[in-house]
């Protein structure tokens, strides 16, 4: 097994709304960037981005990409991990098929390259820098969309194609739930997802009968508008209370299905608006849990946990 200490090697998070690259020597950062997610109308574009931000990262650093001895992507989903490549991503443009990641990153950096889940990625992460991690936790992120990694008796679970965990698509509302980006109904993404929250607000007006200063009607309404309002806004305040409904009902079935006795919070909705979703989930999980109730608490990774999780795929990778 190589020694990864010095060796340098690089990390992307991939999300639907923006991606990062990071560049670091062993565990030392040299160098990073940021993006939005480009509105691509094929995956090869997407990934084209990628390596052209991985250059820039290497070049910042005075590294070429002779340097690099692994490369790991912490990706959106659903994925097929032994091809490395994103399947029809549901909060991309509908013209994307797929994304290749393994195959063009491995071939332009001449480095092997490990993709997974972005929820997992991060969760490799976190246990990578605990002294002693528990054997069963979760992370479970609240971004553009809701997704989740579990560890369980020690195992991180990945799946047929890297795809355990998928809880953002576990069904909280069968009949007539509002539509989610895979196209199907009721899934945990569908309410508490950033993307789906403002059209969430835009159907929760047709019944509300009060004024509202939400900008509803804008093409640039967003997530954070409505967190912005909070105690302000009446429409505002009834869909985070139903925001933190949802997300309580969502976390007690993950409870109850892997028995975690750590749940790691991150993605921005959550990691910026702590107050408005992390805490109603505190108050609301104990009474739905028929179990013992995890510990929760917001990652201690921050808006990087995917990012450390990438640089982490690129050691275990270098280290192969």
């Amino acid at each position: 097994m190589t020694d990864t200490r010095e060796q340098t090697v690089v990390g992307i998070d991939l999300g639907a709304t923006n991606y990062r690259v990071a560049v670091a020597s062993g565990v030392d950062l040299l160098d990073r960037v940021q993006y939005q997610t480009p509105a691509a109308h094929t995956g090869r574009e997407v990934t084209e981005a990628l390596v052209d931000a991985v250059d820039e990262v290497l070049a910042a650093a005075g590294l070429d990409r002779e340097a690099v001895a692994g490369v790991g992507v912490g990706s959106i989903g659903p994925l097929d991990t032994e091809s490395g490549v994103v399947i029809d991503p549901p909060n991309l443009s509908a013209s994307i098929e797929g994304i290749p990641l393994a195959g063009p990153i491995g071939d332009a950096m001449g480095a092997p390259v490990r993709v997974e889940n972005d929820a997992i990625a991060a969760l490799l992460a976190e246990r990578a820098q605990m002294e002693d991690p528990p054997p069963n936790m979760a992370y479970v992120t609240f971004s553009t969309g809701v997704g989740a990694g579990v560890a369980v008796d020690g195992h991180v679970l990945r799946g047929w194609g890297g795809n355990a965990a998928e809880v953002g698509h576990f069904v909280l509302e069968p009949d007539d739930g509002r539509p989610c980006g895979c196209g199907r109904d009721g899934h945990w993404e569908a309410y508490a997802g950033g993307n789906n929250l403002p059209d969430y607000a835009r159907s929760l007006r047709d019944a509300f009968e009060g004024d509202t200063e939400l900008a509803l009607t804008e093409d640039s309404f967003a997530a954070e508008d409505v967190f912005a309002m909070a105690g302000e806004d009446v429409l505002a305040d009834i869909l985070i209370h139903r925001l933190g409904r949802w997300n309580a009902q969502g976390l007690a079935t993950l409870v109850h299905a892997y028995a975690p006795e750590l749940i790691s919070i991150g993605g921005a909705v959550a990691l910026e608006n702590p107050a408005l979703v992390i805490e109603p989930i505190r108050d609301r999980l104990p009474p739905l849990v028929t179990t013992r109730v995890p510990e929760l608490r917001a990652t201690p990774l921050g808006h990087d946990a995917v990012l450390e999780g990438g640089l982490e795929l690129a050691r275990l990778v270098a280290s192969d």
